[in-house]
């Protein structure tokens, strides 16, 4: 069944991206409206399919109310119909869709598409890629108070952008040396990217360097995330361990 959920998981990814992508080109909508017939349109496509396809799995939605039943279940489907609402709304390329599947914490498929380059990501391995740029990614709208020093230590520049999904695509795509987000990243926006990059070989934990686990009572994973290459991976958390970013 596994290989089986890996692939439901890029096809609805790829399928809620095209949806998305049809929407914003031919809805008429613009700035919030946009947004909101996004989440909605997108969330309702992707619980219908679930649904139909995997009837006894748990479900839990950024755009849908978190009821808790999931914590009794053993499989999880956590997806973010619309991650980076906001630069999709204006315009930008740097949305993106998640899905991915939980089995007792952790991540065991998972997809991330990200539309504007009609490409998916998927849990299958894959190796490391070949770096071609010495960047770090960040949010857009909350930069790491620390990441100019992870910066300067990896000799590397800062580079913001919208999804965590698209900012972890950088890092899979070798675009980028790593991701780092200080604590506020709920499980919707960190569970497929995560998936994805363990899958192509990459460093993945909070920011003391411990592993993180799904399914958690409270969504926000207030520990952060440091998605990074092995080999940069020591030097970030020496700096992201000395406090809270």
């Amino acid at each position: 069944m596994l290989n089986g959920d890996v692939a439901l998981a890029k096809r609805l990814a790829q399928e809620t991206g095209e949806l998305l992508h049809t929407l914003r080109l031919t809805s008429g909508l613009e700035g919030r409206a946009l947004g909101d017939a996004g989440d909605k349109e997108a969330n309702v496509f992707l619980l219908r399919e679930l649904a139909m396809h995997r009837p006894d799995d748990a479900v839990l939605s950024e755009e849908s109310h978190d009821d808790r039943l999931r914590l009794n279940s053993t499989h999880l489907w956590i997806i973010d119909p619309l991650d980076g609402t906001r630069e999709y709304r204006e315009q930008r390329g740097d949305w993106a869709v998640h899905v991915a599947l939980v089995d007792q914490g952790v991540v065991i498929a998972a997809a991330v598409a990200q539309p504007s380059r009609g490409e998916v990501f998927s849990s299958v391995t894959r190796p490391t890629p070949e770096l071609s740029k010495r960047v770090i990614v960040i949010s857009r709208s909350r930069p790491p108070a620390k990441a100019q020093a992870i910066a300067q230590a990896l000799d590397a520049t800062l580079e913001p952008m919208g999804s965590a999904g698209v900012k972890a695509l950088a890092v899979v795509r070798g675009e980028a040396l790593g991701y780092v987000h200080e604590g506020g990243l709920n499980e919707w926006d960190a569970a497929a990217p995560i998936g994805v990059a363990l899958a192509h070989g990459l460093h993945v934990s909070d920011l003391q360097g411990r592993a993180i686990v799904f399914n958690q009572h409270d969504v926000v994973l207030h520990g952060g995330l440091v998605l990074c290459r092995h080999e940069c991976a020591a030097a970030i958390i020496r700096i992201t361990k000395t406090g809270s970013l």
